[in-house]
């Protein structure tokens, strides 16, 4: 597996891996998501992504979405806290007819006033439908809580407020700052020439750069641990704990990766659901992530329970922390760790489109991508002291915030 690249005069950057499929799959990266929001603009990215489908000066809603369909593909988009990422799966001889149809988008977008009224309304019905789900809500109000006050903690839909603010010009002034070709990635993989690639994006993209060459994000500096309990009206008892962790680009990265899946990654065979859900049935669901961003990231615990067993949950969390810290994991637990974790990634990466929407993101942040193979012996070589390091670097008790959902009664 390698990648080929690019970076054209206007600075977008490109990133192809060819293949001999049948089914290409190829998007935009755009370097530009919740936290570069003015405080007044906050979920104004989401909001954006939402419209860019609703027409531009070449086309009406209807034939954007047709243009793809009417010959099989899929047409999506997402945002995150950093990224907007548009993209497509089609026929392979279909290039030509995507790249123009994402160049149209991103460069012709007209925002129509009816459109922006009618989206107002479906994104405060998805605020309120996430309200009614705690066990997702918690998520981003836990990042509020240690990101307090920071870009980065905001959450991605916004709020009623702000979203029923949102005017036509706020989105042009919003593109015009960020959907500039010096922030861009044009991802593929699919069965096209690389020249033709870039022929292809060349001609569509004439996208320009941005007026802001140095812009750089806000950092997040001011950490406070921070301890708070919501009462909601809910049976069961939600709650998160975390810390601040490494950043993308931090070498520590792997290591933290790699201790989050033996701890409470996606297997059921981790050392929290083992040991507090299988053993005990203290809880319902037991899991912990690790989210890196571009200059931050940060670690959690969640666990949904009965208040009765929360704090016996907790305490047994602490236990598991504390156990990573002082004992080093063995030869066959280790080798079976990181089996475990390749074997999940190659199977992420078996959908080509995952693989796609991962180099795409990675090429924002990084001049070269790691391919698999380099992933998987940057797996291979962590050890079992640098696993204790870490985790006496992150595992602090006392640095931990801690995020409640109890019932009212």
């Amino acid at each position: 597996m390698s990648y080929q690249y690019a970076i054209l005069p206007n600075g977008i950057r490109i990133i192809h891996r060819q293949t001999t499929s049948a089914v290409a799959h190829c998007g935009v990266a755009i370097d530009a998501g919740t936290r570069d929001e003015l405080p007044e603009e906050n979920g104004l990215a989401h909001f954006i992504e939402h419209l860019i489908f609703k027409g531009t000066k070449n086309r009406k809603a209807f034939h954007i979405l047709s243009r793809l369909e009417n010959v099989g593909g899929d047409l999506n988009a997402y945002t995150s806290k950093e990224e907007t990422f548009i993209h497509a799966s089609f026929l392979t001889k279909y290039y030509d007819r995507t790249l123009e149809l994402f160049a149209d988008i991103l460069s012709n977008s007209t925002f129509p006033e009816k459109e922006i009224k009618k989206e107002k309304d479906v994104v405060l019905d998805e605020i309120n439908s996430y309200k009614d789900s705690p066990a997702d809500l918690i998520f981003d109000e836990f990042e509020e809580l240690i990101f307090n006050g920071h870009p980065v903690g905001n959450s991605i839909l916004g709020t009623p407020e702000t979203v029923k603010s949102f005017q036509r010009n706020s989105i042009l002034n919003f593109v015009k700052r960020n959907y500039v070709a010096n922030r861009m990635v044009v991802a593929s993989v699919g069965n096209i020439d690389f020249n033709r690639l870039v022929a292809l994006i060349e001609l569509y993209f004439k996208i320009p750069k941005s007026d802001n060459q140095n812009y750089k994000r806000i950092a997040f500096e001011q950490y406070t641990p921070t301890t708070k309990i919501v009462f909601k009206s809910n049976f069961q008892v939600h709650c998160i704990l975390g810390t601040i962790a490494y950043p993308f680009k931090n070498k520590k990265r792997t290591i933290l990766a790699l201790l989050n899946n033996i701890l409470g990654g996606p297997g059921m065979n981790t050392r929290l659901n083992l040991n507090i859900r299988e053993r005990y049935g203290y809880c319902y669901n037991i899991e912990s992530h690790y989210q890196p961003f571009s200059d931050t990231g940060y670690f959690n615990i969640y666990l949904g329970t009965d208040n009765g067993y929360l704090d016996k949950s907790i305490q047994l969390i602490f236990k598991e922390l504390k156990a990573l810290k002082e004992t080093k994991l063995g030869d066959l637990q280790l080798h079976r760790s990181k089996q475990q974790i390749i074997g999940q990634l190659a199977i992420s990466l078996e959908s080509k489109l995952n693989e796609m929407i991962s180099i795409g993101k990675s090429h924002l942040f990084f001049d070269e991508v790691d391919t698999f193979e380099k992933i998987v012996e940057k797996v291979e070589n962590v050890t079992a002291s640098e696993l204790m390091e870490v985790a006496n670097e992150i595992f602090i008790p006392e640095k931990f915030s801690r995020l409640t959902y109890l019932p009212k009664d």
